[in-house]
């Protein structure tokens, strides 16, 4: 007797649950959409319905304008057909949640975009026992271990301080859903000058306050005048603004990029960065292998990354891996 068919399989749109008859996270339109949370790689136009945690619904209203949202408490059940599902916390952004269902005796989890380190935007992940999971790969390669935020957010501070001593701006690109927040949540406990925001950052700023996180106080580089002397001020802004004619009103101004990448110095360097400093929103290689073993799993699909590294050591632990290839991208 054969295996029954998957209870979250891949279709052209995206991972579709056939017993619920939903997508989760689909690039292309559909009628009833779960979405993990709101990067745009994960959350797109033209949905019929949009099924969320609270957190990403506001995000939601914010990049993809007036929707049909449905929004479910972390944890609660809802049914969707013959197949009930919950979200729960993911630990990546405000709102991320990693989505079970349960149909056909199973239990799958598809995690999107996931992360343990401690951040205080966001609800923590948490781990949720099934018989399949679903986990990404962004950083599945072993030289990938993060650092204590806190300590790489202490080095910004001191460059920032030694930018000032020179007389330069400190121009920090970084990702404006979730790691800016995240930057500035830290930034808050430390004696410092508010940073100022790229628009593009603002906009994602100001959805997290309302929304009740506590960050650092801040201002708009717009707020001040095209003569405006930066110099010691710590400048936030999106990575498309790198290169960009925008960054000519810093007259003298280090830049540097905070992000997983800057792992790997060669990263820093091919894309002449001053510093880079490793903050990223993804598990790293111990947590994503820890994360696989603590939610009991037989089955495992890696995807989103670098996957073969991670289907091969989960192989040699004894566990049914496989690399699944879908449409998400990179917010690290």
């Amino acid at each position: 007797m054969g295996r029954a068919p998957d209870l979250i399989q891949l279709r052209p749109e995206g991972l579709y649950c056939p017993a619920g008859d939903f997508h989760i996270d689909p690039w292309l339109p559909v009628p009833r959409a779960v979405i993990t949370h709101g990067h745009g790689d994960h959350a797109r136009e033209g949905m019929g319905e949009y099924h969320c945690a609270p957190g990403t619904a506001p995000i939601l209203r914010w990049r993809l304008g007036d929707q049909r949202i449905v929004e479910h408490a972390h944890g609660e059940t809802f049914h969707m057909n013959n197949a009930r599902v919950s979200l729960h916390p993911a630990g990546h952004v405000l709102g991320s949640a990693q989505v079970r269902v349960e149909a056909e005796g199973e239990v799958w989890v598809a995690s999107g975009d996931y992360k343990r380190q401690h951040d205080p935007t966001c609800a923590p992940f948490e781990v949720v026992p099934c018989d399949v999971f679903i986990t990404e790969a962004t950083f599945a390669l072993p030289v990938y271990r993060w650092p204590e935020t806190r300590d790489v957010v202490a080095d910004i501070v001191d460059w920032r301080r030694r930018c000032e001593s020179r007389g330069e701006a400190a121009v920090l690109f970084c990702y404006a859903l979730g790691k800016a927040q995240r930057v500035l949540a830290e930034l808050a406990s430390f004696d410092e000058p508010p940073p100022l925001l790229h628009g593009a950052i603002a906009a994602g700023v100001e959805v997290y306050r309302t929304a009740g996180v506590a960050m650092a106080d801040t201002e708009r580089v717009s707020e001040h005048g095209p003569r405006a002397d930066h110099a010691g001020r710590l400048v936030l802004a999106p990575p498309s603004a790198a290169g960009s004619p925008w960054l000519r009103r810093f007259r003298r101004a280090q830049q540097g990029f905070a992000s997983g990448w800057m792992r790997i110095r060669g990263n820093r360097r091919r894309r002449n960065f001053d510093r880079g400093f490793v903050i990223s929103d993804h598990a790293d290689w111990p947590d994503l292998l820890r994360t696989v073993e603590q939610t009991g799993a037989r089955r495992v699909f890696a995807t989103h990354g670098t996957t073969d590294a991670l289907v091969r050591t989960l192989r040699e632990r004894g566990l049914d891996a496989h690399t699944l290839r879908t449409g998400f991208g990179d917010d690290a």
